[in-house]
């Protein structure tokens, strides 16, 4: 059972970063390689003001970092354990998903 403060501070960021479609996807483009915000724009096809402004949310949640690259500034996971956490929590909400018993799932909008 989680009590600490902080434990739950840092599943409640990571949640607040799942949130948002646009920024799963920035999560998982990183998940693959490194990437510049223009790069990562025209890859997620969202604007660059768009994309700043979750990549400055993903920054303040602890999960990318920023990288001097000369005059550019490139973005990547702040640890690779992230990459490995993201892969295991899809796998496992695919496996729930696949043995959901609610019958009325959909209807009811549980499970």
């Amino acid at each position: 059972m989680l009590t600490v403060a902080s434990d739950i501070d840092v599943l409640a960021r990571f949640g607040r970063a799942l949130a948002d479609p646009i920024r799963c996807r920035i999560l998982l483009a990183l998940r693959e390689a490194p990437a510049y915000p223009a790069d990562l724009a025209d890859a997620l096809a969202v604007s660059r003001t768009r994309l700043s402004n979750h990549l400055a949310c993903l920054r303040d949640c602890g999960l990318v970092v920023t990288v001097p690259d000369g005059r550019r500034t490139r973005y990547e996971l702040a640890d690779p354990r992230l990459g490995h956490a993201l892969d295991d929590l899809r796998a496992a909400v695919v496996a729930v998903a696949a043995d959901r018993t609610c019958v009325d799932a959909d209807e009811q909008g549980c499970c």
